[in-house]
């Protein structure tokens, strides 16, 4: 089973942390759209890092919760997941 942040598992977070609904097929769409554009700032980001952090018990890349798109987004979270697999 992988560990792999999808867009389906961010849209859940960013509803149950931000408060807002974002169609995760949308977001997977449209890499280049910003979270700015689905009405996500960078705090509502840093309590989706913390709770991934939680949820896996590593840290993740500091300064992920600065990343422009959910595709960036992604990369910088699944990055970090598998640099701990791989530890």
């Amino acid at each position: 089973m992988s560990n792999a942040l999808t867009h389906t598992e961010l849209a859940s977070l960013i509803k149950n942390r931000a408060g807002i609904t974002v169609d995760p097929q949308e977001m997977e769409s449209r890499p280049e759209a910003t979270f700015e554009e689905f009405g996500i700032d960078s705090l509502g980001l840093l309590g989706i890092v913390g709770e991934l952090e939680n949820r896996h018990a590593t840290r993740i890349t500091a300064g992920a919760e600065m990343s422009r798109t959910p595709a960036e987004f992604i990369d910088v979270v699944n990055s970090s997941l598998a640099a701990k697999a791989g530890a």
